[in-house]
């Protein structure tokens, strides 16, 4: 009995530190998202914070933070995926060129950290962020072509994350919150789980 306890233990412990290291924060159809993912986008924010002066800067922290990061990989994740149904690509070029354009406009490599920080983007992120926004602007630029109006995008834009977020299917770790399928959003679960790392604060 002694035995048989010590290895349900061990098991629970193995299960446990494996969800904490390696397990899903959300999956979208087959594609999974871990927590170690969000985890190095939200330690990578908070430790570029560290080097800039944020005193004029509403920054995210806590469950919001953890949260938006997921947000930001799910997002990019749902517009690859309708990019692909509308055969749309964004090539390696084009996110070098809208990196460039970024970093000029920013006033220089220089400057891009506390912009950076300032968005909430983790520097290794930059180029999924240039991307996601590409597939966003083209996909615009396709529902312009079919006859949608420039005031009617956005919404027509969330009609198609909601409708492929539905049809792939998302699920969401609880520690993040919950997944609100109307809206394609993450929102958040009330009373907040004190398992949520790290603070941010």
């Amino acid at each position: 009995m002694k035995k048989f306890l010590a290895f349900c233990a061990a098991a629970t412990l193995l299960l446990l530190s494996g969800c904490s290291q390696v397990g899903a924060a959300a999956t979208v159809g087959d594609i999974k998202i871990t927590q170690a993912t969000v985890q190095n986008s939200i330690e990578s924010i908070l430790a570029e914070r560290a080097k800039v002066d944020t005193t004029q800067m509403q920054l995210e922290t806590g469950e919001l933070l953890n949260r938006s990061q997921l947000r930001f990989h799910l997002l990019g994740t749902l517009l690859r995926e309708i990019g692909a149904e509308l055969k749309i690509t964004v090539s390696k070029a084009e996110i070098d060129a809208r990196r460039a354009g970024i970093i000029e406009q920013v006033g220089g490599e220089t400057a891009l950290p506390a912009a950076l920080v300032g968005a909430g983007i983790a520097p290794g992120n930059l180029d999924l962020y240039i991307e996601a926004i590409s597939f966003s602007d083209k996909i615009s630029q396709a529902l312009t072509a079919a006859g949608v109006t420039e005031d009617q995008i956005g919404d027509e834009i969330q009609k198609l994350v909601v409708a492929k977020s539905k049809e792939v299917g998302v699920t969401i770790n609880p520690r993040y919150g919950t997944w609100d399928a109307k809206v394609a959003d993450i929102i958040a679960t009330e009373p907040a789980d004190s398992a949520v790392t790290p603070s941010g604060k």
